[in-house]
Order: structure tokens, then C-alpha cells, then sequence
């Protein structure tokens, strides 16, 4: 209290820490049946911060999918801390989860995951939706973020008349529409040529990331190692690195 009061009258500002988009601590999940269980994260404990975009990287198999699905609240841990944006996810219900990620998260997909009877307003516009938007504020909102990722004359186009690029900005958009705070992508470059990966990369830092956001990508991709600002090695089960990455595009 003394030291708090001494800055008050000197006129600075006291220090303000900010806690992480993403705290895991000493997470395990297994899977099984019966006596038979198979340990998939064993032990992660792994910050991710505010405004930054996260690689996880390594081998398939090694739990990084389960990981992704851990943070978004999809699987439960067996034990551990994970904290979203101050919320204990672990500590919910499966309802209270399901809310949670209908307002806290966004998901991206290799496989764009495009209702093909709907044009891309339509697509973008459903998370909106199904959160009780109504239809033409919805509508019009999905039209203001298919203009952002480029695709402002696809508005009535159908997913089969989009190219995969395309449909992976149509996906982004949809992803970004509810303007989630945490953005989780699963190998969304892996079906795409380098160049248009690339983009798709550039369209995350410039249109997702903020700096009260956080954007998690899996991949096996090493040609968007460049856009991370960490990456993060998994192997079997555990986080072994953790490092800066000295090739990050400003």
C-alpha cells in the first residue's frame, strides 16, 4: 500500500500486467475405454498472449488437433487449468461451453466447411444467426466482411462457384463475423497452392489479429512459418519449444 501510494504522489502509473488470451496449465487428456487409455496431452502448461499469432506445429498424431479442441472447449481435459480470456473453460457446463464458444470463438477449417446451398452472405451470415441476429442486420454484417477479405463482388456467388481460395476467405470471414476474441484454424493453408496460403495468412494478421485478439493456427505447413509471431513444437503429447520466430513478416 506504501509503494502504491508513493507512485500515486510522485504522478506515475502503477504497472499493469496483462494476462493472456490462452492459459493452459498442466493439462492431460486421454482417451479409452475400459482399463485402456491413451494418453494424447500429457502435462501442458502453454500461455498464449494477447494480440498474437501462435504456430503449433509437429507431427501427426502428437495431440495438436486435440489441443486446438481443448482450448475451444470442444473436449474436456482429465485434469488441468485452461483459461480463455479469463474464463475457466474447464469449470463449465456443456451448455455454458457451447456459449461460450458461439461468443468468444472462431473456427477455421482445412475442409472450408461451406453449406453449398447457401451463397457466401448466406454461409457468413449463419453464426449470426443461430445468436438470434436478425436476418438482413446479419445479412448485412456478412456482406461488410466478405468485403474485407476481398470478396465483396461473391456476394451471391454459391461455394461451388468460388475458387478454394475463395471459399477459404468465404470461411474467414464466417469465422470473424461475431468478431470472436479467440480464432483456432486447423491446417487452413494445407489444401491450398503457396501463393494463395500466403494470402490467406496476410488476410488473418491484417483483418483477425488485434491486439485484445489471439489467433492459433495448427499446420504442417512450413510455408506460412514466416507469418507466426511464436511457434510452438508439440511432440508426442508434450509442448518441447517454444521460441520467437525470427522470420515473422511485420
Amino acid at each position: 500500500m506504501a509503494k502504491a501510494t508513493a507512485i500515486a504522489a510522485a504522478g506515475e502509473q502503477p504497472t499493469t500486467i496483462m494476462a493472456p488470451a490462452v492459459s493452459l496449465q498442466h493439462v492431460n487428456k486421454s482417451f479409452g475405454v475400459g482399463n485402456t487409455y491413451l494418453p494424447v496431452l500429457k502435462d501442458i502448461s502453454l500461455d498464449i498472449r494477447r494480440g498474437e499469432l501462435l504456430l503449433l506445429v509437429g507431427p501427426s498424431g502428437c495431440g495438436k488437433t486435440t489441443l486446438l479442441s481443448v482450448m475451444a472447449g470442444i473436449l474436456d481435459t482429465d485434469d488441468g487449468v485452461v483459461d480463455v480470456f479469463g474464463t475457466r473453460v474447464d469449470r463449465l457446463s456443456q451448455s455454458q461451453k457451447t456459449r461460450f464458444r458461439q461468443q468468444t470463438i472462431g473456427f477455421i477449417f482445412q475442409q472450408f466447411n461451406l453449406i453449398p446451398t447457401l451463397t457466401a452472405t448466406e454461409n457468413v451470415a449463419v453464426p449470426l444467426i443461430i445468436n438470434g441476429r436478425p436476418y438482413r442486420e446479419a445479412l448485412e454484417r456478412a456482406e461488410h466482411y466478405l468485403d474485407l477479405v476481398g470478396l465483396g463482388n461473391r456476394l451471391d456467388h454459391f461455394p461451388t462457384q468460388l475458387s478454394g481460395g475463395q471459399q477459404q476467405r468465404v470461411a474467414i470471414a464466417r469465422a470473424l463475423v461475431a468478431e470472436p476474441r479467440l480464432v483456432v484454424c486447423d491446417e487452413p493453408t494445407a489444401a491450398l497452392d503457396g501463393a494463395t496460403g500466403q494470402m490467406v495468412m496476410e488476410m488473418f494478421r491484417k483483418v483477425a489479429l488485434s491486439a485484445d485478439r489471439a489467433i492459433v493456427v495448427v499446420t504442417h505447413d512450413n510455408r506460412i512459418f514466416p507469418y507466426g509471431d511464436r511457434i510452438a513444437e508439440m511432440l508426442d503429447g508434450r509442448i518441447v519449444d517454444v521460441h520467437d520466430n525470427p522470420d515473422h513478416i511485420k
